[in-house]
């Protein structure tokens, strides 16, 4: 995605003194920055990429149940299995 913004004042100021802080090369880098700390605060897209494996692994499981790769145990066979009950 290739945006064209245009700061004025503060926050033109943060941006700069970030750069002047040697916490990024530019301010360019400095936004890319604050976007993955927003990310990190608020969690945005943590959760859609985990959810993500989350459906992947369950597609994967669900086509080695329908070859015959992988078993499915119910919860009397699993503690027989486990603990001899």
């Amino acid at each position: 995605m290739y945006s064209t913004m245009k700061f004025e004042g503060l926050i033109d100021r943060i941006l700069a003194e970030a750069v002047r802080q040697g916490l990024a090369k530019t301010k360019a880098e400095a936004i890319r920055l604050g976007v993955v700390e927003l990310n990190n605060k608020y969690e945005l897209m943590q959760n859609r990429r985990e959810d993500e494996e989350d459906l992947e692994y369950i597609r994967k499981a669900r086509a080695q149940i329908a070859s015959g790769k992988l078993k499915l145990h119910t919860e009397a066979q699993l503690k027989k299995a486990l603990w001899g009950e």
